[in-house]
Formats: structure tokens, C-alpha cells, sequence
């Protein structure tokens, strides 16, 4: 890239308090109807399936709206193109399968900005809780007691191998959790510490977590320790870490062992 385009790509992150403010109030928005449609009388044969196209259809129909220069990838694929080089990446709900659980919180509405392949922008709804995490209002780190073990969140049906591997070596304690917006939640909001995982996501699974979790001050990257990426031609990204900064070097001295195969 030319110095002139660095310049305009540099300005272009420089203003987003617009973005900011519409990511959060659009994931907020989401959620709140996919909650009125989980508490209303039954209507569905898979009320899952009609969440995920209900949230869906609002935030790309109020996406193309509010930037109709603006591409927008959805988990139900790429919607809306303009060719702008900014992309909303967005996954109107994670964690399908926890929503159909009335008892169940731990699901999330994803809404990102991806400029010159960064998160920049970015949202997650946690609905069920009441709490909308942002990057136009970043959650302070809580502080961490060094006597207890780290508390490391894992997939409630299929822990992967490398969450055995870098709990076993910090010395943590896994705990299950559903949808990857609600893990990386949690390690923003003080309720877990690390979330490491391989063997299969894609872009619209981690990138609005991923933005809200660097702007918290954690630490997020792939497994061998490289920056994330967004935007590519094929949306797959299987995999990632994120955790607080203090316990970043041991990570990822598990992660990036002899380069094991991970992912």
C-alpha cells in the first residue's frame, strides 16, 4: 500500500465514533427481539432457525441503511457488496443450539468492522444477561487474585485438545461454555481468563469478540501467535486465543510448541 492510501486508511480509523455507537445499538436491538421471540408462545418447528433469520434480516437490512457503501458478510453469507473496502462482519446469533435452551445465557449477536483486514469496530450482545460489551465503551480488566488457578473456558460438548494442553500447563480449571462470543465474553468481563481454540470457526464467529476484547486490553491471536485477520475471500478461521495479557507468554508457549498441527 502507497503511502497515500496508509494516510486515507489511517484517517478512515481515526473517526468511527458513529460506527461504534451503531454496532452496539444494533446487536443490542438484535438481541432484544431474538429474547421476545425465545419468551413468546411457540410458533416455530425450530425456533433456533427462526432466530437466527430474524436477526439476520434486521441487522443487514439497518446495515445496508445506515452504510450502504459498506460490504456485509453474514454467517448466511456475503449479503451486501459496495466494494468500499469496509466490511461488516456479522453473526446474528452464535450459539443457535444455547438460544433454543430457555434456561440457557450463554449465546450472543455479533456486529464488526473490518478495515484493512482489522476488527476495528465491533459488538457482542450478551441478551439473556442484560449486556452489551463494546469497543466505543471498553470494559476495564478486573484484577485477577494470583492464587487462583486460571480459569480457562472451553466448548461444553467438545474440549479441544489444546484446551487440555495449556490448562494442564498454567495450571487452570476448564469451564464449559457455549457459543465463542459468550467465552470471550467472559474473559472480558472477569469470568474467565484464557479461551483457546482449534479445529474449526469462521470470520463472523471471532470478529466482533476479538474487537472487544483488545480494546478490553486482553490479548488476542491465532494459536502460532499470529494477528488476526478478517476479510478474506474464504471466511474460515479456525482458530484463535484469547486472554489476558499477563498469562499471554504461557499461552502461547503451548500453542506454538514445535508448531504443533492445532489447526
Amino acid at each position: 500500500m502507497g503511502a497515500e492510501g496508509a494516510e486515507g486508511e489511517a484517517k478512515e480509523k481515526s473517526d468511527l465514533s458513529s460506527e461504534h455507537r451503531d454496532a452496539a445499538t444494533l446487536a443490542t436491538m438484535a438481541g432484544r427481539a431474538l429474547l421476545e421471540l425465545r419468551a413468546g408462545p411457540p410458533r416455530f418447528t425450530d425456533v433456533g432457525a427462526a432466530g437466527d433469520r430474524l436477526a439476520h434480516q434486521l441487522l443487514v437490512t439497518e446495515l445496508t441503511r445506515l452504510y450502504p457503501n459498506d460490504d456485509v458478510r453474514s454467517e448466511e453469507g456475503l449479503e451486501h457488496v459496495s466494494g468500499s473496502g469496509r466490511l461488516w462482519i456479522i453473526d446474528p446469533l452464535d450459539g443457535t443450539r444455547e438460544f433454543r435452551q430457555r434456561d440457557r445465557s450463554d449465546w450472543a449477536v455479533h456486529v464488526a468492522l473490518v478495515i484493512g483486514g482489522v476488527a476495528v469496530v465491533g459488538a457482542v450482545a450478551l441478551p439473556a444477561i442484560d449486556i452489551t460489551l463494546s469497543t466505543g465503551a471498553p470494559r476495564e480488566l478486573a484484577a485477577r487474585a494470583e492464587s487462583d488457578p486460571p480459569r480457562v473456558v472451553v466448548s461444553r460438548s467438545r474440549p479441544t485438545e489444546v484446551a487440555y494442553d495449556v490448562s494442564e500447563a498454567i495450571g487452570g480449571v476448564m469451564i464449559p461454555m457455549g457459543s465463542a462470543g459468550a467465552k470471550i465474553g467472559a474473559v472480558v468481563l472477569g469470568a474467565a481468563d484464557v479461551y483457546v481454540h482449534a479445529g474449526g470457526q469462521y470470520e463472523w464467529d471471532s470478529a466482533a469478540p476479538v474487537a472487544v476484547a483488545e480494546a478490553s486490553g486482553l490479548h488476542a491471536s491465532r494459536l502460532n501467535g499470529d494477528a488476526l485477520r478478517y476479510g478474506a475471500p474464504d471466511a474460515w478461521l479456525p482458530d484463535l486465543v484469547v486472554c489476558r495479557p499477563e498469562l499471554t507468554d504461557a499461552v502461547l508457549a503451548v500453542t506454538t510448541a514445535d508448531r504443533r498441527p492445532y489447526y
